[in-house]
């Protein structure tokens, strides 16, 4: 069930599927978890619903109730330190993170990027450039230069030697690598490169991750309106806007405001004003502008 809720999430956005997810939490996870059984079964279903708490969490995120993510994560941490489930809890404590960098709480985005890394200590390569990705981006928003640029590297190496062992859909991945390594670059300054690593990950990514699509496109035309390039930032967010009306997903909806905001002095130019009608037809008309 969670594999499944996980696939809606991609293609469809946290707004669709988490009350999916927290309904299956109460109505049916919760009793199996007060049932009687041996002690491998009990680890077993701890085991499981931690993985389903720790994704409703991100879900939540994906929705913007960084709150109840937030308790969402600490019930799967408890859960999978219960059941010694060390992949979930590495995993959970590096979402943590990934909450913290992206509202940027870059110390404490750190710490939990590092403890996760340490929770993992037998991590294999691909779990490793999962972990060092997110360590490189946390350090490049402290400007740790030289660890941020460290585990960048680490995590390359990683992941060559993850591709080269066997292809993982549905796991972390270049496209995923390409997108951290985006951030680092745009964190300690250099936008041009920043821009050429997220067209890399747009390339390589999955068609199934529309939300990530949509997202990381809405970020890539931001720096590229950034340095200038007006005519291709709003190619890039039509493209964006292709897959929009399909994703319900609150940090897609505030990638969208932005488009408009930072459009709006641009409006003498054909490309911008095309772009700006388009959105204000396709974007809800409860989303404030």
């Amino acid at each position: 069930m969670t594999e499944r809720i996980s696939e809606l999430d991609d293609q469809f956005g946290g707004r669709h599927a988490r009350p999916m997810a927290a309904a299956f939490l109460v109505n049916t996870v919760t009793p199996y978890l007060r049932a009687d059984a041996t002690e491998a079964v009990r680890k077993a279903m701890m085991s499981a619903a931690s993985d389903l708490c720790y994704l409703t969490g991100y879900m939540a995120v994906d929705e913007g109730i960084h709150g109840l993510a937030q308790q969402y994560y600490l019930k799967a941490l408890a859960l999978a330190g219960a059941s010694e489930d060390h992949l979930t809890y590495c995993t959970t404590l590096r979402g943590m993170s990934v909450q913290a960098v992206d509202l940027g709480h870059g110390r404490a985005a750190m710490r939990l990027a590092d403890a996760a890394a340490a929770a993992s200590p037998k991590a294999g390569p691909r779990m490793r450039a999962f972990l060092a990705g997110q360590q490189a981006h946390a350090s490049a928003q402290i400007g740790e230069k030289t660890k941020a640029l460290m585990y960048l590297r680490e995590a390359e190496t990683a992941m060559d030697k993850a591709e080269s062992q066997q292809k993982a859909f549905g796991s972390y991945d270049p496209a995923a690598l390409n997108y951290h390594t985006s951030q680092v670059r745009y964190e300690l300054g250099d936008v041009t490169g920043a821009i050429e690593a997220m067209k890399q990950s747009d390339r390589l990514r999955y068609d199934v991750y529309r939300r990530a699509r949509v997202r990381h496109r809405a970020m890539l035309a931001e720096r590229q309106i950034a340095v200038g390039h007006l005519e291709a930032a709003c190619a890039t967010w039509h493209s964006a806007l292709d897959d929009y009306p399909l994703v319900q997903s609150g940090r897609a909806d505030q990638r969208m405001q932005s488009m408009l905001r930072l459009i709006k002095p641009h409006l003498k130019n054909h490309a911008a004003r095309d772009l700006n009608d388009r959105a204000r037809m396709v974007m809800p008309a409860s989303l404030p502008a």
